[in-house]
């Protein structure tokens, strides 16, 4: 198993740099476009970011479907596609599994 760590996600893991709400929405980005986790389900260019909840330990991300005449769909409604959290000191992000309603380590074999 081969871990890929981002400067981001180094720098954020010293408490005198934790990650602000931007850095945050910028780490999961790069993560689920490098791991491409929807590439067979949904176009990344079709999907906002919402910030749901901020705590002193993480930012939870929503993302949601983006209906317009480029993606398709009813734009009366934006679906939720996911949520994530991506803890402020050390960088680490977590996924919502609807089903059973826990917070999981990211791993995105699990998502796709």
């Amino acid at each position: 198993v081969v871990v890929l760590v981002s400067p981001v996600v180094a720098q954020a893991s010293s408490p005198s740099h934790p990650l602000d709400e931007d850095a945050a929405l910028a780490l999961l980005d790069r993560t689920l476009k490098r791991d491409r986790v929807y590439a067979r389900r949904i176009s990344l260019d079709c999907v906002t970011y919402g910030t749901e909840e901020t705590t002193n330990a993480y930012f939870q991300f929503v993302l949601r479907e983006k209906h317009n005449a480029l993606c398709g769909g009813d734009p009366q409604t934006i679906p939720v596609v996911d949520r994530y959290r991506v803890y402020r000191a050390s960088g680490k992000i977590e996924w919502l599994e609807r089903i059973e309603g826990n917070w999981q380590r990211y791993d995105p074999a699990q998502i796709r």
